[in-house]
């Protein structure tokens, strides 16, 4: 069931991703590079062609820094602005973060901890 919330902070612009997003899908070799400090469930990883993104350990198969991707991940994110409405259409506790849809069409991952609690008619 999707629900619509509020945006009710931005991204600082140190936190805002530059680089395109990394697609992996199951069987996808990759490194892996760091552990996130703020989103503990996140490491920063990189293809095999050099692409880097943020994928939750959970999705990974590891023996040391090298992990196999078990399932398909998009490391698309969106940038709305406070007061803007976004559709959560997936919501991930685990790693706190949700698959929304903005009011231009757009998806991509954003924080739970930066939307209303309340759903917006």
């Amino acid at each position: 069931m999707t629900t619509r919330r509020r945006v009710e902070r931005r991204f600082p612009p140190s936190a805002r991703v530059s680089r395109p997003p990394l697609s992996i899908r199951p069987g996808d070799g990759l490194t892996v590079l760091e552990r996130d400090a703020e989103w503990p469930a996140f490491v920063f990883v990189q293809n095999d062609l050099g692409q880097r993104g943020w994928v939750p350990d959970r999705m990974l198969s590891r023996s040391g820094a090298r992990a196999t991707a078990l399932q398909e991940y998009d490391t698309t994110t969106l940038d709305p602005g406070p007061g803007q409405v976004v559709e959560v259409l997936e919501e991930d506790a685990e790693v706190g973060w949700c698959w929304c849809r903005d009011a231009n069409g757009a998806l991509g991952w954003f924080p739970r901890n930066h939307l209303s609690d309340a759903n917006v008619d």
